[in-house]
């Protein structure tokens, strides 16, 4: 029952997306767009700015912005890395509005702090083994059912930043993120409840944290599967990055991205299918597989990607929830979603460094901040897991980091958004071939 709950749960926020955003933009396309002499002078000003090497390795200057956002980029990481979303929801706000970052820049300094969380949150779990069960901690195998389709909607997700509007992406992340938000409370009050009858039955409950050496706990098969997806990927968007945008070769190099993630899903689906592999941190349901299962995972996989390439963030926000859905223990859950952001989000991180996006000094600050906060998250809710006997503790605070994810990011997006009628600029969709 939990399976379909979740289907329906996350096929009815994709409909109501769908009509909230061809109700607005039937309304508002007509509106024409009007630039200021002002704003163009920025503009141009921003373009000479980033189109030299002065932005780039731009020295960090420090005070009371640095210090508050490293308050906010601290506790972010933290929280973001304990629910497995990264903390990009958070990141992007703290950029924008307390360091002052326009942005296109903010992004980027973003995908490299949820980077460093996300790198050192595998390195804390990858010798860790499961709570119950006789495998690691990381679930290889549900990570490679899902990587791949995540990479691909991640491409997906930054041509169609480039076409909707950005109210129209304001009102699919607050749909979203209040739709998974809620589902996360609700399955941590679920698991509050059954954790309180085990603790009555067992007393005391008791969790596992056992550490086994590296080469006894991964499996390389399978991660020798996700680093071709992630060079692959890599190589692909780093030639594309040189063509024209719409040119032949632009869309001949999107497109061969499809075989790979398509290729290597089928790989791992067809062994699911036949019994050769299974998912075992989902228990019983990790080893009867459905045909349509496993489409509608590989679906929610290419979600994920959409929503993180559209919004600047890791695909947990979406991943997070659905591993829940399916079963699998919160510890299990936010270590494998945050195991498959590291590769799509490491990848974001090369591009922008080769495109000079960010400023050098900023991001590799922020990524300390991050790195350091996602250990300290780890060690201490760990440790509050093992006093408290409820792994439901990681759900709450998933639920939580995700719904301050959606405020935050939501207010930024409402108040551009008024800015944006008050100038009655252009509100409908944009062409990506210009």
């Amino acid at each position: 029952m939990a399976e379909y709950r979740a289907r329906w749960q996350v096929l009815t926020i994709v409909v109501i997306t769908f009509f909230i955003v061809s109700g607005f933009v039937s309304a508002e396309r007509n509106l024409k767009l009007q630039t200021s002499s002002s704003s163009s002078r920025f503009n141009r000003t921003q373009e000479v700015l980033e189109s030299t090497d002065y932005y780039f390795l731009h020295a960090m200057k420090f005070g009371w912005r640095i210090i508050v956002g490293t308050i906010m980029g601290f506790i972010g990481a933290a929280f973001g890395s304990v629910g497995g979303v990264g903390g990009g929801g958070i990141y992007v706000p703290m950029l924008t509005l307390v360091i002052g970052f326009d942005a296109k820049t903010s992004v980027p300094i973003s995908k490299c702090m949820i980077m460093g969380a996300a790198v050192s949150t595998v390195y804390y779990n990858i010798k860790r083994r499961h709570p119950t069960l006789d495998m690691p901690i990381i679930d290889y195998n549900l990570t490679l059912l899902i990587q791949p389709m995540l990479m691909l909607g991640i491409s997906i997700g930054v041509i169609l930043s480039e076409i909707l509007a950005n109210w129209m992406v304001t009102i699919l992340l607050i749909v979203l993120f209040l739709g998974t938000s809620s589902m996360s409370f609700f399955k941590g009050v679920e698991t509050w409840k059954k954790e309180t009858i085990l603790k009555k039955v067992t007393n005391p409950y008791i969790l596992s944290f056992s550490v086994v050496p590296i080469l006894e706990n991964v499996y390389w098969k399978e991660l020798g599967l996700l680093i071709f997806v992630w060079v692959a990927f890599l190589v692909l968007q780093i030639f594309k990055n040189n063509r024209a945008t719409c040119s032949t070769s632009y869309w001949v190099l999107s497109s061969m991205q499809i075989p790979v993630s398509v290729g290597v899903t089928l790989y791992e689906a067809i062994g699911l299918y036949k019994g050769m592999k299974v998912i075992a941190s989902m228990g019983e349901a990790g080893t009867n597989w459905k045909i349509h299962q496993l489409i509608f995972y590989s679906f929610v996989g290419v979600l994920a990607g959409v929503v993180g390439g559209l919004l600047g963030m890791g695909g947990g926000f979406i991943l997070g929830p659905l591993f829940l859905e399916l079963g699998i223990p919160p510890q299990v859950s936010s270590a494998t979603a945050t195991f498959a952001m590291t590769f799509s989000s490491s990848m974001s991180v090369i591009e922008y460094y080769l495109l000079k996006r960010f400023p050098v000094p900023y991001a590799l600050y922020f990524l300390a901040v991050a790195t350091l906060a996602a250990l300290v998250g780890q060690h201490v809710v760990r440790k509050m897991i093992l006093i408290l006997g409820r792994a439901s503790l990681i759900i709450f605070i998933l639920a939580l980091t995700i719904f301050l994810s959606a405020i935050l990011l939501g207010g930024v997006g409402i108040a551009d958004m008024i800015k944006q009628i008050e100038h009655k600029e252009y509100l409908g969709f944009e062409k990506l071939c210009r």
